[in-house]
């Protein structure tokens, strides 16, 4: 479908405003002689506007599952890509490792990332909180009393975490803080034992 649409509009300015300043009325008065001249010459002006719709054609994948299915690993492989760009320019290593092996996060899959942070993953709240507490406790070296210091020492951590992601934390890491709390807890309890 397409319409044209014409028209002749001669230039006309405006009701010119008094000025105070004579360079400024010099100027408006060389303006408007020159827009009297255009008129005079009678100018007209043609704009064409050119509507039309064309309906796309997936020449891909007839069915919306698979094709769903592609853009959201598109999406994935997208941000797994910006992700590691952002960590290459601030001089960070994109290498995991877990007690098995080294990981390239640019390489990982979904479902290789979903394993990973699964209840029972290596990066999952169980280990992760194990391995914090762990640490924690072998600071401590033994002491129960130092429970306080390390209460505080994985709220400053966490906190620091949130603030490197803009102030918090995805549900994964609150969790994993809370089952370190509670591992802490349960060590003082019994007695650094």
């Amino acid at each position: 479908m397409t319409h044209t649409i014409s028209y002749q509009t001669p230039i006309v300015p405006k009701n010119p405003r008094p000025y105070q300043n004579k360079n400024i009325e010099t100027t408006d008065t060389t303006m408007s002689k020159s827009l009297e001249k255009l008129n005079a010459q009678e100018t007209s002006a043609t704009d064409t506007v050119t509507f039309s719709q064309q309906t796309a054609v997936s020449e891909t994948y007839s069915r919306p599952s698979i094709a769903g299915q592609n853009a959201s690993e598109d999406g994935f492989d997208l941000l797994r890509g910006l992700v590691a760009n952002l960590l290459k320019e601030q001089g960070i290593d994109y290498k995991i490792a877990n007690a098995i092996e080294e990981m390239d996060i640019t390489q990982l899959s979904p479902e290789k990332a979903r394993a990973l942070i699964a209840d029972d993953g290596y990066f999952g709240v169980a280990q992760t909180s194990d391995r914090i507490a762990d640490f924690a406790i072998a600071l401590a070296g033994g002491d129960p009393g130092r429970l306080a210091v390390l209460q505080e020492g994985v709220e400053q951590g966490f906190s620091e975490a949130s603030d490197a992601l803009g102030g918090w934390l995805p549900d994964i890491s609150n969790q994993t803080h809370d089952a370190v709390m509670q591992k802490l807890d349960a060590w003082a309890q019994q007695g650094g034992a």
